[in-house]
């Protein structure tokens, strides 16, 4: 296939106007084909739209009715079929706080999914249970564990190696031995803790290289009391920021763009069950939630916020169109740069050749007019 007249999204130089090239599942370009008359291509004209790549979701709990922590293939089947719809090629969808039994369950589902239809179910995210009580947010407090790494280990023994990413708090007991053990496996991020600045640079030199939604469940910056969001500044982490215009004011959005630069700010949409579906009653990690518009709280405790209700490339137009993110800074937060993070840059998040050839077509307002997926059109 050969798509025509777009202006095509590359991560170092925006848009370019060029054509995109696949073969089967692939991109490929020009060169990969030497010699080979590509004259009998399906053309494409997708003129007067911006070609970007799939997003790529690496921190978000579940949608249309089911949570990754169900753990039965139905529901990351229709998980992967519900990110797809939205423009999402690629997911790496968040445990909650739970214990070793109910999260092996977890673990086994996920690696007994083929990725058959829908977005591809590329790892796992950790979120739980190594966190603070303090900072526990909408995570059950039963279920909290100290920093384990043999625990870690068992639990991506049974995942066969899906697990991309660790949150620990690193002021528990244990944490920075943890950091630095599981930091030759997965990517450690910083996350539910009450940390001072002076540990959280201790876990930066142990291993530790993100952050979870940044700034929240976690102390914020101040001028004695410089705390982890200027460690991870300074160690030079990646961070994770929901763009749903419920966690975090779009001046802070901008700013931590500014602050971190566009290639260390990862867009996450923290979403749960209730995303696509109408406000009322959900559930999180065995917990009870109301949720009203993209806003979604503790029924018990609704100053606490439970997850989003948004996906993730309603966040990519929300930070775009609402807070004024450049487009190009957006798109690499929301594509490559959660894909290079957990290690699958390789195949998802860039139009470059030898990627999977999952493409959005897009207006000038971000509505999806047209979507190949792995070579084909959808719609």
């Amino acid at each position: 296939m050969r798509i025509v007249n777009a202006e095509v999204f590359q991560n170092n130089n925006g848009f370019v106007r060029q054509d995109i090239l696949t073969d089967g599942e692939y991109l490929t370009d020009e060169a990969g084909y030497g010699n080979v008359d590509r004259s009998g291509d399906c053309v494409l004209d997708y003129g007067g739209l911006k070609a970007i790549p799939m997003l790529v979701d690496i921190h978000f709990h579940g949608c249309d009715g089911v949570d990754f922590c169900d753990g039965t293939e139905e529901a990351i089947q229709r998980i992967a079929d519900f990110e797809l719809s939205k423009g999402i090629g690629a997911i790496c969808p968040a445990t909650m706080t739970y214990g070793e039994e109910k999260l092996t369950g977890i673990a086994r589902a996920a690696a007994q999914h083929r990725n058959g239809r829908g977005a591809d179910l590329v790892g796992i995210n950790m979120e739980g249970p190594f966190i603070s009580r303090k900072m526990k947010g909408a995570q059950n407090e039963a279920f909290i564990h100290k920093p384990d790494a043999e625990m870690f280990l068992r639990l991506q023994n049974e995942a066969d190696g899906l697990f991309r990413l660790c949150d620990i708090a690193p002021e528990e007991e244990g944490a920075l031995e943890c950091i630095e053990k599981l930091s030759r496996h997965t990517v450690v991020s910083l996350a539910h803790t009450c940390c001072d600045y002076e540990t959280a640079r201790k876990a930066f030199a142990a291993g530790a290289s993100h952050m979870t939604h940044l700034y929240n469940a976690m102390p914020g910056i101040h001028h004695r009391m410089p705390g982890p969001i200027t460690a991870a500044w300074e160690a030079g982490a990646e961070v994770e920021l929901i763009a749903d215009g419920i966690h975090v004011h779009p001046a802070v959005v901008r700013m931590t763009f500014q602050l971190f630069g566009d290639d260390r700010v990862i867009l996450i949409s923290d979403s749960m069950e209730a995303t696509g579906l109408p406000d009322g009653q959900y559930s999180l990690g065995g917990q009870d939630v109301t949720v009203t518009g993209n806003r979604a709280v503790l029924t018990k405790a609704p100053d606490t916020i439970a997850g989003s209700a948004t996906n993730l490339m309603d966040c990519l137009r929300t930070a775009v169109l609402s807070m004024n993110i450049p487009l190009a800074s957006a798109i690499k937060a929301a594509a490559y740069n959660p894909a290079r993070c957990i290690g699958v840059s390789d195949r998802y998040g860039s139009l470059k050749a030898g990627c999977c050839a999952n493409i959005l077509f897009v207006d000038d307002e971000l509505h999806i007019r047209h979507m190949v997926h792995k070579g084909k059109v959808l719609y």
